[in-house]
């Protein structure tokens, strides 16, 4: 690249990382604040709570990256245009590719990130929160719950422990499970947790099974000397050990198992393995719709608010389609060209506007237009808020 091709390289991309670790921390503070009963109300520590909303973030990595790129590109050429810096161009002779091009570049970068995240990074983190969450569970009963205090792990279940001994053994259980139809009641002289086979089991010894339907009908009673209880039943999780569609690798959706088709539809894994292969095209889509809007050299002092305003409305519009098609892929898997269709046609359409902008004919272009449209809606939306404003009650 040229000197000035780099320049705008290390520009761009240094307000690309600035943008994304903001939008990552509002996406991290949000999770975890989601995640902040673990420790308020189940005696999970401080670390256990930001390693598991760390591990959600690359989840929501993929769509947030292409936002960040969008918002860092709009900056960088609002600045260099305020700066004169795309007139300089503009007169030198420079062509709206030569600005382009190092903007394309770090679209690659940022495809190439989402990809990574998209086949390897999430699928891998998931993995790691699910076991995580399976730690939490399994260690609930036996360190988190106190003696003495009835305390609810999830809702419908109430567990009750008279002491708990030095080597981790329970004694005097209580546990009300109300979630389903047929109410389970365990009574215990004691119990203890033992991992076996990749799960965490709740051995019980001495003590009755009461079962009713509900709370109202006559129970049945079960003794027992020994009896286990899953842990992983206080989960809400799919059947089994089945794979969620995006905790799945790349070859794991593709080759799918019969026993994951049983428990899920077919759909979901599908529009999951689009997605994956989709999403990558709209750094490229965004990018070229930042340079079509606003990277025409303009004199600073014409307004440029409304063309800002038109590339994102257009970006999300086009990033909203994407995201409505996967789901609509996922209850009818022939639509998924559609998936690609439509960030292609983005692409198709941004080209073509830098093509008309660079060689501009009689009249209004494209990007005009498309702001004197928006601002006749405004105009309307207003004028219809204002009428509406004035109406007295009753009329």
């Amino acid at each position: 690249m040229s000197t000035f091709g780099n320049y705008l390289f290390r520009q761009a991309f240094s307000a690309l990382a600035l943008i994304l670790l903001s939008l990552c921390g509002v996406v991290w503070i949000a999770l975890a604040l989601k995640q902040l009963k673990l420790v308020t109300s189940k005696g999970q520590d401080v670390v256990t709570m930001v390693t598991m909303t760390t591990l959600a973030v690359p989840k929501l990595l993929a769509v947030i990256a292409p936002i960040a790129l969008l918002i860092a590109v709009i900056h960088i050429l609002s600045r260099l245009n305020n700066d004169s810096e795309l007139i300089v161009v503009t007169a030198s002779g420079g062509s709206i590719w030569r600005i382009a091009r190092p903007l394309l570049l770090l679209a690659a970068f940022v495809a190439g990130l989402v990809a990574f995240v998209n086949h390897i990074g999430m699928p891998w983190s998931l993995r790691m929160l699910r076991a995580k969450i399976t730690e939490v569970r399994s260690n609930l009963i036996s360190q988190v719950l106190l003696p003495g205090r009835f305390s609810t792990p999830e809702d419908g279940v109430v567990v009750h422990i008279r002491s708990r001994g030095l080597d981790g053994t329970l004694y005097g259980l209580l546990i009300s499970d109300h979630r389903k139809k047929t109410h389970m009641s365990y009574l215990a002289e004691r119990g203890k947790v033992v991992k076996q086979d990749g799960g965490s089991y709740l051995v019980m010894e001495n003590g009755h099974i009461l079962r009713g339907a509900n709370d109202f009908s006559p129970r049945e009673i079960l003794a027992f000397t020994s009896y286990p209880i899953d842990l992983e039943r206080f989960e809400r999780r799919t059947v089994g050990h089945v794979w969620k569609p995006q905790e799945r690798y790349l070859n794991e959706l593709i080759y799918l198992e019969d026993k994951a088709l049983k428990h899920e539809r077919l759909g979901r894994y599908k529009s999951e393995l689009h997605e994956r292969f989709s999403g990558p095209l709209y750094p490229f889509l965004f990018v070229l719709l930042a340079v079509a809007f606003v990277g025409q050299a303009q004199s600073t002092r014409k307004n440029r608010t409304q063309m800002i305003a038109m590339a994102f409305l257009v970006a999300a519009l086009f990033r909203g389609g994407g995201l409505a098609l996967n789901n609509m892929v996922s209850l009818n898997t022939s639509l998924a060209p559609l998936m690609y269709l439509l960030p292609t046609l983005g692409i198709a359409l941004a080209l073509w506007m830098i093509v008309r902008n660079e060689h501009p004919r009689p009249g209004l272009s494209v990007g005009d237009r498309m702001n004197l449209a928006l601002g006749d809606l405004l105009a309307w939306m207003r004028s219809l808020l204002s009428r509406c404003s004035a109406l007295q009650p009753g009329e």
